[in-house]
């Protein structure tokens, strides 16, 4: 590991980077006021987030599912991009080929303006039919239950990757060509430990990346990558990113 890097250093190599991939989590939603809804933040109602957000709950409750999702919604939809989700637009504006990872499902990167990402466990704001897997944009508040698919009699479920369910393969294939085919990886806000994030910076580094953590606190990523920056995101990013 080389620890003789400045964040200036790190400004400077990714200025002259034609190729960066980035992975985001719930730390950058963090400085939005978003809260994690895991732990002592997911409790609702007495159920954890893990009691709710799995194919079982939703077989056997909707409705109780449906709720948690509309409360979540409510709660989101008063939150905004902060400066680290802008910044990383305007990188993505700059550099030749750009890909952004994001865990959160909170949709705050495409309300930024970011267009080239994966959202690898979903979005809130989409609704995805239980028969026919059609998907699409719903920001209703409150969403009327039940809500029915337009195009079939199907139940609506939220279009998220619960527990004990595997991640999109088309969105699995473009990060895993990102994280092979990038000079520089920027892992935010996240500790990396979820499966198939933890695989992200050795795959990055094995490619010849530089792979660099921002974050408030060390991770057990931290060992792996190159440098590590610990701090608030909406601080960190944007004076990573700023132009020289």
């Amino acid at each position: 590991m080389s620890h003789t890097l400045t964040i200036l250093d790190v400004r400077d190599r990714i200025h002259q980077a034609r190729s960066v991939t980035v992975l985001t989590g719930a730390g950058i939603s963090a400085d939005s006021g978003v809260p994690t809804f895991r732990g002592t933040d997911g409790l609702w109602k007495n159920y954890r987030a893990e009691e709710l957000a799995s194919p079982d709950a939703f077989a056997r409750d909707p409705k109780l599912v449906w709720e948690w999702y509309n409360w979540r919604r409510e709660l989101v939809a008063t939150k905004r991009p902060n400066a680290a989700h802008e910044a990383l637009v305007k990188l993505e504006q700059r550099i030749e080929r750009f890909w952004l990872i994001t865990q959160n499902v909170d949709g705050l990167h495409p309300l930024a303006g970011s267009q080239q990402l994966s959202e690898i466990h979903g979005n809130i704001w989409k609704v995805r039919c239980t028969q026919c897997e059609r998907f699409w944009p719903n920001r209703d508040l409150p969403l009327v239950y039940p809500p029915i698919c337009a195009h079939c009699p199907g139940l609506l479920r939220p279009h998220i990757v619960w527990f004990g369910e595997s991640l999109a393969p088309e969105d699995l294939t473009r990060s895993y060509q990102a994280l092979q085919d990038c000079e520089i990886l920027l892992i935010i806000g996240t500790s990396g430990v979820v499966y198939p994030a933890a695989s992200f910076a050795p795959i990055a580094k094995d490619g010849g990346a530089l792979v660099v953590e921002l974050n408030l606190e060390p991770t057990p990523n931290s060992p792996v990558v190159d440098l590590s920056f610990h701090g608030r995101a909406k601080d960190l990013v944007p004076l990573l990113l700023q132009t020289v």
